[in-house]
């Protein structure tokens, strides 16, 4: 996963340097579950239009409170709609509501030198279960879906205890590859990565279990890229876009 991200890192700051003429660096907010698959299409973007991108990546929350305290950015893209809201509500968004633009999904994911080897969701009832990663619901979109499902499956009293608390989806992620907790509640995205899969294995968590992490888009307000900002929103937008992130693990916003 390391070495792929530092391909196409050379690849975004070779199409920078070709470019670089246009003097233009977009900067987005972009959720820690849109790493493991947004360099690519960042790469592509920046072929197509010779604008260059600067991406960075932490929980929602963490991101919508940047923005919120002033933050340079000139686009958000959460991975709920709720905190994309709440620059909304502060006056900072073009937009008068979030644009969905894909849809999560959470799964459990483990080691394959774990115990479960036949993971499911009664893996987490084993009395012999040590922990848990989880994003924090409080920050991160996936850590409040991890809760939800585990209340609606009546999971959540027998791991509560058991809980290793990351701050975002990536982190928790990590918590669950080094072995430092069992079982992780992470993002598709990241299951899908060469590293997680060759690493481990996972089940889709019932998405009946949790609510839709509908994820939303906002461009912010008075940005010197404003252009650029809705570019790249139509580019999000776009069948090949949307099919190479449905490949990723990111579903269409519908």
């Amino acid at each position: 996963m390391f070495e792929l991200r530092r391909i196409f890192s050379f690849a975004v700051l070779a199409a920078c340097i070709l470019t670089s003429h246009a003097q233009q660096t977009l900067h987005i907010a972009a959720a820690a579950d849109l790493e493991p698959v947004f360099l690519p299409v960042i790469a592509q973007f920046t072929a197509q239009t010779g604008v260059c991108v600067e991406a960075s990546y932490k929980s929602s929350a963490t991101l919508a409170a940047a923005i919120i305290n002033g933050a340079p950015f000139d686009l958000f893209l959460a991975a709920d709609l709720s905190f994309p809201q709440r620059v909304v509500a502060a006056g900072l968004a073009e937009e008068s509501a979030p644009i969905p633009y894909a849809r999560g999904t959470l799964v459990l994911w483990t080691r394959n030198d774990s115990r479960y080897h036949q993971l499911s969701m009664d893996s987490l009832r084993d009395p012999a279960l040590k922990s848990v990663a989880i994003a924090n619901p409080e920050h991160a979109p996936y850590g409040r879906a991890a809760k939800a499902a585990l209340e609606h499956l009546g999971l959540y009293d027998p791991v509560k205890s058991k809980l290793v608390i990351a701050e975002n989806i990536a982190q928790t992620a990590q918590y669950a590859e080094s072995g430092n907790a069992e079982l992780g509640f992470i993002s598709l995205t990241s299951a899908l990565t060469p590293q997680l899969k060759s690493a481990g294995h996972y089940i889709e968590v019932p998405r009946e279990a949790y609510p839709p992490i509908l994820q939303g888009a906002i461009a912010i307000k008075n940005s010197q890229n404003a252009r650029a900002a809705h570019q790249f929103l139509d580019f999000l937008a776009s069948a090949p876009v949307v099919h190479q992130l449905e490949g990723g693990g990111l579903g269409p916003a519908r």
